[in-house]
């Protein structure tokens, strides 16, 4: 059995000197407005693991109303969002995002994104794609107003073993 999930996450800039992308910090003029952390990529992840199993999504899990998630590190969110995966005997099969800003420029950190993310996943490291676009300076994220990310994950059910 497969389930196929799909997430999309914003957060707008504000004070700061780096933004954390898919769990790596990365030096910038501006941080982003989040209750936690504000990692964009992994937000959309987790929203794509939790969709492809009906669960919700991380506002649910993970409200910011509940103080215990203020500033949260995003990979600890990942990292749970995993657990709810394995108590219900499924895996991550592969994973394709997309982060969608003018500025920082990420290419010099996809490779650390990706190792992030395949680690807190379970998964080889050839199993998980981060990619990087602009808008062509249309839109919020072209005037640089802020940071968007997109995640597609394709889990399998573990009963039947890994596939």
């Amino acid at each position: 059995m497969i389930r196929i999930g799909t997430g999309f996450d914003v957060h707008a800039f504000g004070e700061g000197d780096h933004v954390t992308l898919g769990g790596v910090s990365i030096p910038h003029p501006r941080g982003l407005i989040a209750h936690s952390d504000g990692d964009v990529l992994i937000h959309a992840l987790c929203d794509a693991l939790l969709g492809a199993l009906a669960l919700g999504d991380i506002g649910k899990h993970f409200p910011p109303t509940d103080s215990r998630w203020k500033a949260a590190d995003s990979r600890d969110l990942l990292r749970a969002v995993m657990g709810m995966l394995a108590e219900r005997d499924w895996h991550v099969v592969n994973v394709d995002s997309v982060v969608i800003c003018e500025r920082p420029k990420l290419l010099p950190y996809i490779d650390a994104m990706r190792a992030c993310l395949a680690a807190d996943l379970v998964v080889d490291l050839n199993a998980v794609s981060v990619k990087a676009t602009t808008t062509e300076r249309l839109g919020f994220a072209g005037r640089e107003e802020g940071i968007a990310a997109q995640a597609v994950v394709l889990l399998a059910h573990t009963a039947g073993g890994r596939v």
